[in-house]
């Protein structure tokens, strides 16, 4: 009698999607503007690209910004450049919303934008002691910050990277002037935003992340960590309007596959 012979079937096994990766490097803080150059660096977007994406999501402010290579120390980076006429115009959260309901953002970017003038509005109502609905934006209000934000969810909604990965925010001491006068940094809002989110000493003093920033990292999916494994793509390098002595306002930022 035969005796049987087992039978092995091998499964195959299905190779893992490579997941793209996103990381930014804070060498000294972050605002809306670094953000929003960072990702229209990696987008690899001109001028005039990304002015014509601004004309559909928000009409009236098409043509209204530039990306611009700027030295520091010899070095070059990116900076946005906005031109927008001065405005003395306060809105309140209800106003923004507005504004962003009937721009043709797309749907995350539009939640992402959503959100992050909500939490502003909640953090400054918290701060001054007055329902949300009743806070009048000052700097945050602003017409470059509308841009800033909805811009830079835009971009990073088009990217779509599988994770988004931040190196600790450096935070000072020192003092900011702002439509209250002149403020202890972290100024109270940002106080309040720096709760859940990942911050380091930084040796030179003034504000180093501003409102816009700190809230759209709350909204954006952001995981903090030191630089990723991954095999990097594109890299960017921009800085930001304020300046510290002796050392450069920016930020890297680096796109690629992860290596784990």
């Amino acid at each position: 009698m035969s005796q049987g012979h087992a039978v092995h079937r091998t499964c195959a096994v299905k190779p893992k999607e490579p997941v793209r990766l996103l990381t930014i490097r804070s060498h000294a803080g972050l605002s809306g503007d670094m953000l929003l150059a960072g990702l229209w660096r990696i987008c690899a977007m001109s001028n005039e690209s990304v002015n014509a994406l601004l004309a559909k999501i928000l009409p009236n402010l098409a043509g209204s910004v530039q990306l611009v290579r700027r030295e520091i120390a010899h070095v070059g980076g990116w900076q946005v450049r906005v031109s927008l006429p001065e405005e003395h115009e306060h809105r309140n959260c209800a106003d923004i919303l507005a504004i962003i309901a009937s721009s043709g953002l797309g749907e995350q970017a539009a939640d992402w934008a959503r959100q992050t003038f909500e939490l502003l509005a909640r953090v400054e109502g918290e701060v001054h002691g007055l329902a949300p609905d009743k806070v009048h934006f000052h700097e945050v209000g602003a017409l470059d910050s509308i841009l800033d934000i909805c811009l830079a969810c835009e971009l990073l909604a088009r990217l779509a990277p599988a994770r988004l990965v931040l190196s600790p925010l450096p935070v000072a001491d020192g003092f900011v002037r702002c439509a209250h006068g002149l403020m202890p940094v972290p100024a109270p809002a940002v106080l309040r935003l720096l709760e859940g989110l990942r911050v380091t000493s930084f040796a030179g003093s003034g504000e180093t992340l501003t409102p816009t920033a700190a809230a759209l990292l709350h909204v954006w999916p952001v995981e903090f960590g030191p630089w990723p494994a991954m095999q990097v793509e594109k890299t960017a390098l921009v800085y930001g309007s304020r300046e510290f002595r002796d050392l450069p306002n920016g930020a890297s930022f680096a796109l690629g596959l992860a290596l784990e």
